[in-house]
């Protein structure tokens, strides 16, 4: 991982989505998980635009009602089956390796929480190479299908008792609406990236600068913090 120290501005990065270019793989497992309750299968337009958290809710969008406790872990162990079958063809967003490179090369610092679960996120971005360059990976704990803004609370709270990083003076960069949550929940900036799980549409209700690749959400977070 990078070595701590002195930095002028610190990134949160989400992972599936946006760092892991695997929307068609999440959007393929949902649909797997469909089929096994007999409900249509939906197109990544579709997906996009109604996609929310907590994962329930976006269930209930398509079902009309919120599903059941049992449907709920019958569909949420369906899908992850089916996502880590898909996720292996998967690649990193182009250019995120330079990317991350550059940053640190800059002197920023720069962290990577999701909410894949962190048992297995670990040893998948280790997998990917790129976990050098992050002076902290977490993932979620707990449950899946609730929101980012606990987890990013004690992502900050780790950064703060390890490296001295400040929430002030951190942009969270995801792709979804969560992400910008999940920001604001720390005090923290976000920019929101439309190469994932929600239209631009849905990205800009959330209110913070959307764009629509990596590399002008890096030069935003630079700007937003300098």
């Amino acid at each position: 991982m990078a070595t701590p120290g002195k930095h002028r501005t610190h990134l949160v990065w989400d992972w599936n989505g946006t760092l892991l270019d695997d929307i068609h793989a999440v959007v393929g497992a949902t649909n797997a998980a469909f089929r096994e309750i007999d409900l249509a299968p939906i197109s990544m337009e579709q997906y996009r635009e109604m996609y929310c958290v907590p994962i329930p809710k976006f269930y209930e969008r398509l079902l009309g009602r919120l599903p059941t406790d049992a449907e709920w872990e019958r569909m949420d162990g369906i899908f992850h089956r089916h996502y880590t079958e898909q996720r292996a063809a998967c690649g990193l967003t182009p250019g995120v390796e330079e990317l991350l490179a550059q940053w640190g090369l800059a002197g920023h610092s720069q962290s990577l929480l999701s909410m894949y679960g962190h048992e297995h996120l670990v040893p998948v971005v280790r997998g990917y190479g790129i976990e050098r360059h992050f002076v902290r990976v977490d993932g979620r704990t707990g449950p899946s299908g609730g929101s980012k803004a606990q987890h990013m609370e004690r992502h900050f709270l780790a950064l703060e008792g390890v490296d001295g990083i400040a929430a002030e003076r951190a942009v969270v960069i995801g792709d979804a609406v969560d992400d910008a949550v999940a920001a604001a929940h720390v005090g923290a900036r976000a920019v929101l990236y439309t190469g994932g799980s929600h239209s631009r549409r849905s990205l800009e209700a959330a209110g913070v600068p959307v764009v629509d690749t990596l590399a002008d959400a890096v030069a935003l977070a630079g700007r937003m913090t300098g």
